[in-house]
């Protein structure tokens, strides 16, 4: 089963009073396993940036000023999403930009039946919990150490590896190799963290004394139903 998780970066809140996209990133999963295959542009909103967004994503009018329109990449950017089913968190934002844009040029919305929202997922599997993404990275341990300001291509990475949890999971770290096994201890805040060196399986088969002498013992019992 094929998947896309995205995530779009915008001059503000609410398209229907002027906002833009300009910024969206996207990760193909394949029976939930990242391929490798991604979508990434940024795009010129032909519009000033309000100082609030960009101290979210760190995105100034200046650096869109040479970026293409989204006319100029919803082609390619409709062809890496194909029909397949679209993840996001908090998917209604998502959608509504991405819909937004595409009436622009009018082309034909994305249907709301191909959204997956983490946000509710997330509200079902946790109820009162913290819901963000960074909150969703602690949780299941997804490394966002990197994350110094949203950005749609690494949410999106992000994203993939929170919805593989959310939805059944897979011990992050863990991989088997021959005889070596290495795991990522995922620990709370503060903890002494200790690794163990592998250690080879010790032989424990019965020596020939041992085995005579479990033989000389069973002899002794009237009616043993080892002996037969």
């Amino acid at each position: 089963m094929r998947e896309i998780v995205f995530d779009t970066e915008t001059t503000g809140l609410d398209p229907r009073t002027g906002d833009r996209m300009v910024e969206i990133g996207c990760v193909e999963l394949v029976n939930r396993v990242p391929t490798g295959a991604t979508f990434h542009a940024y795009f010129n909103p032909d519009r000033d940036m309000p100082e609030q967004a960009e101290a979210v994503h760190g995105l100034s009018a200046a650096f869109l000023a040479d970026k293409p329109r989204f006319r100029d990449r919803c082609e390619e950017l409709l062809d890496f999403l194909a029909d397949s089913p679209l993840v996001a968190h908090n998917a209604g934002f998502d959608f509504g930009f991405l819909n937004h844009e595409l009436s622009l040029c009018e082309l034909e919305a994305v249907c709301l039946s191909r959204m997956i929202d983490t946000v509710a997922i997330a509200k079902r599997r946790h109820p009162g919990a913290k819901l963000s993404l960074d909150a969703l990275c602690t949780r299941y341990g997804v490394d966002r150490s990197h994350r110094v300001k949203h950005g749609a291509l690494l949410d999106a990475e992000l994203l993939a590896q929170v919805y593989v949890e959310l939805t059944g999971g897979r011990q992050i770290g863990l991989e088997l190799a021959g005889t070596v096994v290495e795991t990522t201890v995922i620990a709370m805040p503060g903890a002494i963290v200790r690794e163990r060196p592998f250690r080879a399986p010790r032989p424990h088969a019965a020596s020939a004394e041992e085995l005579a002498r479990h033989a000389a013992f069973i002899g002794r019992i009237e009616g043993a139903i080892w002996a037969a």
